[in-house]
């Protein structure tokens, strides 16, 4: 496609910027008018202790969604959550075709079958290596490794130069399961001319190299070998190379492996279908292994990372209805802490021990477990390899973005950007820049509906959360005489025993009333006046007794 005067190509991370996870980035090109659009993932993150009852976050894509016709489709780099997550949520929202390897076609049908979307979507499988033509870019995959099945980088080429866009990755030179990294298409492209590359930032403090797959499986293998009774392993269940190792260190000590949580059934059946795991024994179901010997058994299980609903969570809590662990068991966690579970885990493994389990994690036992990210030989490995004219760290914090930034000119790579989510930066023509600012936010996924992220259910919820609730009800006449109450009713906050609470009752009671009083004329017969003016004094009292600023829910009875 031949370029004209007032093209530009364009990055806009709307995800993932800024932040680990919720990937969400885009490639335009063309005059600022009429630019025509590629999506690159559609990722979630997940909630924490600041947002209450909700579990799934996902970017918000209100600036796409009005370019929804120009949007040319979405390429998915590789199957984990913060990659395609998103996708069945909001691919309605874009109705772009999607292009993707085989394994994460495989896991996205079955995230579409469940959303009720499967028969809406154009899903195209891409081959390892092959080529995807949309419009003015030609994506080129680029074979990667990484912590899944099938990851990919993207050399996305276009009439004013090229862009790798490294999706995740390592360099593991015996990833066990797929090919190793494709250096050499990458030093072609180094060689060719890189405009600029698109980096993961993850592990850009760490020194060295994140470590190889294969020597995880040497590792589990001895450790498993010397474990006694049932033995349970919980590792990410998107890491096929290590369902594999934790298997076949399975079947090298006599057990037979039991697959426990969903994802983990998933993953096995993607797996197999792309022609993975293929010389393993069958998986044992649940009853078949409480027959067995313990000795004879290993569970594989979800919940890591101390999810509540998952396999080992409920094993802990002793509610799995076909797994039960006691004294002389263990359980092996085969994965690193991803920052902001430390809470759940510390809780999880605090409660396996105290039915007496014993724990192996990566703290006392190094080698069970490898980043699927690139530590900083590796980093400077890429860079070595494809030679860029601009760095532009992504996948990380802030401190993450700009330590990879200050690395990157160490390296001597002319010029680097480090976009927050919804900075618009022009790769070209001229210098790399951020040249406008579009609307980024979240999604919250809350009770099964999208809502804003700072909607009113989740201000109201976290609120009610520190500083608690109170309900008022008072029944009045037609001619707004108290008939009965007020009533009145506290959650979350505290009292020094039954009688002060009593006490606490009554006086809010009291509050409520002289409010109503003090009401005169036609406000009295406003109910809406009457709530308002209510709860704005039981909110004082309560400010007065606990020193803070309670829910306050007000309801006037007419009788």
């Amino acid at each position: 496609m031949a370029k004209s005067r007032d093209d530009e190509l364009v990055f806009l991370p709307l995800g993932g910027s800024n932040e680990i996870g919720m990937n969400f980035n885009l490639y335009g090109f063309g005059p600022a008018h009429d630019r025509r659009w590629i999506v690159v993932d559609l990722g979630v993150t997940f909630g924490d202790q600041t947002t209450p009852g909700v579990e799934v976050i996902l970017p918000d894509p209100t600036f796409i969604e009005d370019y929804a016709d120009r949007v040319l489709g979405i390429v998915l780099t590789h199957a984990h959550e913060d990659h395609i997550g998103a996708v069945a949520w909001l691919w309605p929202r874009l109705r772009a075709p999607i292009y993707a390897t085989p394994f994460t076609a495989f896991i996205l049908r079955e995230k579409l079958r469940e959303a009720d979307l499967l028969d809406e979507v154009e899903i195209t499988e891409v081959p390892l290596g092959g080529r995807i033509e949309l419009g003015p870019f030609t994506l080129d995959l680029i074979t990667l490794t990484h912590s899944i099945p099938e990851p990919n980088g993207l050399a996305i080429k276009t009439p004013l130069g090229t862009i790798l866009h490294t999706g995740d990755w390592k360099i593991d030179p015996d990833p066990l399961l797929g090919d190793v990294t494709d250096a050499a298409a990458i030093r072609k492209l180094g060689d060719e001319g890189v405009l600029a590359m698109v980096c993961d930032s993850t592990n850009v403090f760490v020194d060295g190299h994140a470590g190889s797959e294969a020597d995880v499986r040497e590792a589990m293998t001895a450790l498993i070998g010397g474990l006694k009774g049932k033995v349970a392993v919980a590792c990410f269940a998107s890491n096929v190379a290590r369902m594999d190792s934790v298997i076949r260190a399975a079947e090298a000590a006599g057990r037979r492996v039991c697959l426990a949580g969903r994802s983990m059934h998933r993953m096995a059946a993607a797996a197999k279908s792309v022609g993975l795991m293929q010389d393993i024994q069958p998986f044992l179901d649940d009853t078949e292994a409480k027959h067995l010997p313990e000795n004879a058994v290993l569970y594989l299980c979800t919940g890591s990372q101390g999810e509540p609903r998952a396999a080992l969570a409920r094993i802990a809590e002793g509610t799995h209805p076909h797994v039960k662990l006691a004294s002389g068991d263990s359980v092996v966690f085969s994965s690193r802490v991803i920052p902001g579970n430390e809470i759940p885990i510390r809780n999880l493994q605090n409660k396996l021990t105290e039915r007496g389990v014993r724990l192996y994690t990566e703290r006392d036992h190094p080698g069970i477990h490898v980043s699927g990210h690139p530590c900083r030989d590796e980093l400077a490995e890429m860079y070595r390899w494809a030679r860029p004219e601009i760095a532009v760290p992504t996948h990380g914090e802030r401190r993450h973005l700009m330590e990879h930034a200050a690395f990157a000119r160490d390296l001597q790579v002319p010029q680097q950007v480090t976009p927050r989510n919804g900075d618009l930066v022009r790769l070209a023509p001229g210098r790399a820049e951020v040249i406008d600012e579009v609307p980024a936010g979240r999604l919250f996924v809350d009770a099964g509906v999208l809502t804003p992220e700072n909607g009113d259910a989740l201000r109201e919820r976290r609120h009610a959360a520190y500083n608690g609730m109170i309900a008022v009800s008072v029944a009045l006449d037609g001619r707004s005489r108290i008939v009965s109450g007020p009533q009145v009713r506290v959650l979350g906050l505290p009292a020094d025993g039954e009688n002060a609470l009593d006490d606490i009752l009554d006086d809010l009671a009291d509050e409520a009333e002289q409010a109503l009083k003090r009401l005169k004329g036609e406000d009295r017969d406003l109910d809406d006046t009457i709530e308002t003016m209510i709860t704005r004094a039981v909110k004082k009292a309560s400010q007065r007794i606990w020193g803070k600023r309670p829910v306050v829910e007000t309801t006037v009875l007419r009788i």
